[in-house]
């Protein structure tokens, strides 16, 4: 069952009634994040001024992680641990009208919240996005990666979580969230959107940290994500899959 535990919110936060709707709520799932979730959540402060909400829901952390994030966001809840049931519990407490994922180790571009609420808007017919990825670290091949990532996007219909996926708040609800599994649980959410409509694909990118690939070498990481990838669409549990990625 998810714990959730209200810390205290920022005062910057914006109001204009006793009861604030946020047009765009952004969730950011953390575990032991302390050494860049300032940096993370520093850079939405113009976006906050704009009236976007900023929750975080952390999963557990040792190194003080919610401390360092309560004055940089709305709320600080905590919940089990796994990035679906965080952002599930992130997505019950948001008021927007329209959701966004965000890793802790991901920066949204300037602007990320007007980018999104055009591509949204009832003109372009669209209920669901993401964002290209750019991939920070100094191999060159993170950026073959990067290109890879956003291309099979595109083709497929399939994001990923480190694209930042945004959805109309009512269509996620609808869908019933996240689905509760360990990994891939951004796969399984955009097949099921991906049946409503596709995405759209913004191609302002956003900055993800390369150090998943630079820890465990590039070319192996490529390897096991394909690998992973390859077993879950033939039908092998995530449970199984989460012991194969650990």
């Amino acid at each position: 069952m998810t714990r959730i535990a209200l810390m205290p919110a920022s005062p910057q936060r914006c109001t204009t009634a006793a009861t604030t709707v946020a047009p765009l709520s952004i969730v950011v799932p953390t575990l032991n994040e302390a050494l860049g979730i300032r940096q993370i959540l520093t850079a939405l402060r113009p976006m906050r001024a704009r009236g976007v909400e900023v929750i975080v829901v952390d999963g557990g952390s040792t190194d003080g992680t919610p401390d360092l994030a309560a004055p940089l966001a709305d709320q600080v809840i905590a919940a089990d641990r796994g990035r679906a049931a965080q952002m599930n519990a992130g997505a019950a407490r948001a008021s927007g009208a329209i959701l966004l994922f965000l890793h802790a180790d991901t920066r949204l571009p300037a602007g990320a919240d007007r980018l999104i609420e055009n591509a949204l808007s009832p003109a372009h017919g669209r209920h669901w996005g993401r964002f290209d990825v750019r991939i920070a670290g100094r191999p060159w091949l993170l950026r073959v990666v990067a290109t890879g990532m956003n291309w099979r996007s595109r083709l497929t219909g399939i994001a990923t979580g480190d694209q930042a996926i945004f959805v109309h708040r009512a269509v996620f609800e609808r869908l019933g969230g996240f689905a509760a599994q360990p990994l891939m649980e951004d796969i399984e959410l955009c097949a099921r959107l991906r049946r409503i409509g596709p995405p759209a694909c913004l191609r302002t990118p956003v900055i993800t940290a390369g150090r998943r690939w630079e820890s465990r070498g590039v070319w192996r990481t490529i390897f096991l994500m394909w690998r992973l990838r390859w077993r879950y669409w033939r039908g092998e549990s995530p449970q199984s899959l989460a012991e194969a990625y650990r």
